[in-house]
């Protein structure tokens, strides 16, 4: 962007009416002699693009889902709405499953023309009112640019700053956990220099700045951004922030093919509003790894050479052993937050059970042997995998109930497809998918998480057998009671030990998490991306929580250094 100051009356401009290059004139008088101006604005374009982690889309259901359920609106899933989603902290199995469908769900996008909301009162800026624009671009009170401003309300067509950002899908996800990392990357990226001089935030945060101050991999050595190279980087060149949401219950490599089709459409939008745009560089949180490591892989996406680089944050690189304790014993605590997640298993199996996303989010077969751990006394009595097959030593099991499947929580509300065989076809396809992008990563990668003992996630899963019980085969003992929140009576009906009425009951019971991590993701599957050797920088960070990543200080400025080292490398085309 030049910083020259311009002399004379600017022109007003409209860059999305052929790249700025018509503006519109005033008849003067003879007596005014300043010349009128006309400015183009740079003409290259590079987008950002973020994609959120497992239920940080938002997703509406089919009207006639929305029937049966009694639902005065479509939403499915939009946690920044309390008053539709309070209520859902006591939804039950059916409610759950027939509400968060794959069959009958789809990303809320933002459609001001239709209002797809399922409830005549309710525009889509409402639904999506949540999106606000509460920053600007450093000195630069207007850009002639593609950027989140509004147009003069006698503009034809004219639109808010918000209403722009609704149209890059920021209403498309979890707008309160992720608003932080969009505003921070929009305005950093297009407002770094005005007037000559750097952004506050950048000369504070990251220009000259010791990646170890972020927890930079000291394996992996990084240089400190200085203020040519950040200048170059941005010189003429635009950042608009877009955030794609995606149908977190389908499988990761169906959403990638979705995202890889919108990549390419919105290429060609920019092109055809006049400006140069090439490729996109790639920001995501969790599971949205996954899902941009599928838009890469030439037999996915196949977007490789539409993609500059991409900056993972606290991915699940081989799976969560929180997954599996999900789906037996629900989400951590009994906060308003757990009980809308499900604070119980068999809430968190009516979804998961019957989504291909959620099963690709278990331990994959990299993970390792022996995560899931059988306890008594101090003492290992049982511990899977042997063979390196999770998916037919604990997922899809259907006799020992240490399965991952307790099979009356896999369909509550008895539809005619889902059950413990569609459940068991998942798994596949998830083995698949896992074994499609295991050694897949972009040459331009970078990626922050969460490697904090204070912050334990489950690396391994353990059941511990009460210490007085005598135990015989572990494999043959039987529930009597399952509470799904990790505590179960169970018999050993092999042991000789039996009473006047049969085998003792003793008490099951899952441990908490002990392995560093993030609450959700443990280290030892987030270092699969060092262990790959194939990541420019690894930031292993503490103090933060798995979804609320992105508002920690130290991940926003380790992802902006890294946008700054990727676009730094953009080669452009000569036309």
């Amino acid at each position: 962007m030049a910083n020259a100051k311009v002399v004379g009356y600017k022109l007003p401009v409209n860059p999305n009416r052929q790249q700025g290059k018509v503006a519109q004139g005033f008849v003067t008088p003879k007596q005014d002699k300043l010349p009128q101006v006309h400015a183009i604005p740079p003409r290259r374009v590079l987008p950002i693009i973020f994609i959120p982690g497992i239920m940080g889309s938002n997703l509406r259901m089919s009207a006639e889902r929305q029937t049966r359920l009694l639902k005065k609106n479509n939403i499915a899933w939009r946690p920044d709405n309390l008053g539709v989603t309070f209520p859902q902290r006591n939804d039950d199995p059916v409610q759950r499953q027939l509400r968060l469908d794959p069959a009958t769900t789809e990303v809320d996008i933002y459609d001001p023309d239709n209002n797809p909301t399922g409830d005549a009162k309710e525009s889509a800026d409402i639904r999506h009112e949540d999106v606000t624009v509460p920053f600007g671009y450093g000195g630069y009170a207007q850009l002639d640019g593609p950027m989140l401003q509004s147009d003069s309300p006698r503009s034809p067509n004219a639109r808010t700053k918000e209403q722009k950002a609704r149209a890059r899908g920021w209403g498309e996800v979890y707008y309160s956990s992720y608003d932080d990392i969009l505003a921070s990357c929009e305005a950093s990226l297009n407002g770094a220099f005005s007037n000559g001089s750097m952004n506050i935030y950048l000369r504070k945060h990251v220009a000259g700045i010791a990646p170890s101050t972020w927890q930079a991999h000291p394996t992996l050595p990084l240089k400190e951004l200085d203020e040519k190279t950040m200048r170059d980087t941005v010189k003429g060149c635009w950042f608009p922030v877009h955030a794609m949401g995606y149908n977190w219950l389908r499988g990761n490599g169906e959403s990638a093919v979705t995202l890889s089709k919108r990549i390419i459409a919105l290429i060609d939008k920019y092109k055809e509003q006049g400006f140069q745009c090439e490729k996109v560089i790639l920001v995501t949180h969790s599971m949205g790894g996954l899902v941009a490591r599928a838009i890469i892989h030439p037999k996915i996406g196949n977007l490789n050479d539409k993609v500059l680089g991409i900056v993972h944050g606290v991915m699940p690189a081989i799976g969560a052993g929180a997954a599996y304790k999900r789906m037996r014993a629900g989400f951590e605590g009994t906060s308003v937050s757990a009980k809308v997640l499900g604070h119980v298993g068999d809430r968190v199996t009516a979804v998961l059970g019957n989504s291909q996303g959620g099963l690709e989010l278990l331990p994959s077969e990299a993970y390792g042997n022996n995560w899931l751990q059988v306890m008594q006394n101090g003492l290992t009595i049982k511990s899977l995998p042997e063979r390196g097959d999770p998916y037919e030593e604990i997922y899809k099991l259907r006799g020992p109930w240490f399965g991952l499947l307790q099979e009356a929580w896999i369909n509550p509300a008895e539809l005619k497809v889902p059950g413990i065989k569609n459940t068991c076809g998942l798994l596949d396809l998830a083995k698949d998918f896992h074994r499609l992008i295991a050694t897949t990563y972009h040459a331009q990668s970078y990626a922050h998480y969460g490697a904090d003992a204070e912050r334990a996630a489950w690396h391994r899963v353990v059941w511990e057998v009460d210490k007085k019980a005598k135990v015989g085969r572990v494999d043959k003992l039987k529930i009597v009671t399952d509470n799904a929140k990790g505590e179960m009576t169970m018999i050993d009906p092999t042991t000789a030990s039996h009473g006047p009425d049969g085998a003792r009951p003793f008490t099951v019971k899952l441990l908490d998490a002990a392995d560093p991590g993030d609450q959700t993701v443990p280290v030892h599957s987030a270092d699969a991306q060092f262990r790959s050797k194939q990541f420019k920088g690894i930031f292993r960070q503490t103090g933060y929580e798995h979804q609320s990543s992105y508002s920690d200080s130290a991940v926003i400025d380790a992802t902006l250094y890294s946008l700054f080292q990727i676009a730094s490398t953009m080669t452009w085309s000569t036309s």
